[in-house]
């Protein structure tokens, strides 16, 4: 059992003054991502306007699989045009670790 995390670092639009804007942003990123069959979340800058990290966490019995999710979850967050992604931490987590 292979498991993978990412987590998405994003700047968010100068309008997203207020946490009802904020959420207009990251609401629907994360619900594209659920339909990879993932685990996302807001889970940071939960108290700043315009930021937001977004995790995401993936299950697989190959270590490939993980890879090429994590993968088409990033390139979904960065060809989002009304987010800037900053940054991506992803980590893979093997029956060893």
């Amino acid at each position: 059992m292979y498991t993978g995390t990412a987590l998405f670092d994003l700047l968010l639009p100068g309008d997203s003054r207020s946490l009802k804007a904020k959420r207009s942003y990251v609401r629907p990123i994360v619900a594209a991502l659920r339909r990879f069959e993932v685990s996302a979340a807001e889970v940071g800058a939960l108290d700043l306007h315009g930021r937001a990290e977004i995790g995401v966490a993936v299950v697989a019995a190959e270590a490939a699989h993980v890879r090429d999710v994590l993968d088409s979850c990033e390139r979904l967050v960065a060809d989002r045009p009304e987010v800037d992604l900053l940054s991506v931490r992803r980590h893979l987590h093997t029956p060893e670790t």
